[in-house]
């Protein structure tokens, strides 16, 4: 059973720095994506960064050259490393595994299934 962890998030300025982390068990590497999604009031869920079994990385458009996910397997622990934040970056944002990594980069048509954390808070003010 996938469990996660999300901590890390808070308030910060814009053209701040956070840095979110999720802690986890029971991820299965060969399947799908571990990542990062995000929603903001008013809004539905978007995937933010995701990792590969590979560990290749795929952000959305919104955050490229500002956030960065990484990995940790020997801790079991995943990352997002967030700068330079915008106002439009404020969002509870969740941890996630077991979801098809081209739901971060393009919308998709169909229903997907995802373990999610309980999420985190970024509040970021202008």
């Amino acid at each position: 059973q996938v469990q996660l962890r999300e901590s890390g998030g808070g308030s910060v300025q814009s053209g701040g720095s956070l840095r979110l982390s999720c802690a986890y068990s029971g991820i299965d590497y060969s399947r799908y994506c571990v990542g990062w999604f995000r929603q903001a009031p008013g809004k539905e869920r978007e995937g933010v960064a995701a990792i590969d079994s590979d560990g290749s990385t795929s952000y959305t458009d919104a955050v490229k050259g500002r956030f960065t996910i990484a990995q940790d397997r020997s801790e079991n622990a995943l990352y997002l490393r967030m700068n330079s934040l915008k106002p439009e970056d404020t969002a509870m944002y969740y941890c996630a595994a077991d979801f098809p990594c081209e739901v971060v980069t393009r919308p998709v048509d169909y229903k997907y299934n995802a373990v999610w954390g309980q999420g985190t808070l970024v509040a970021v003010s202008s």
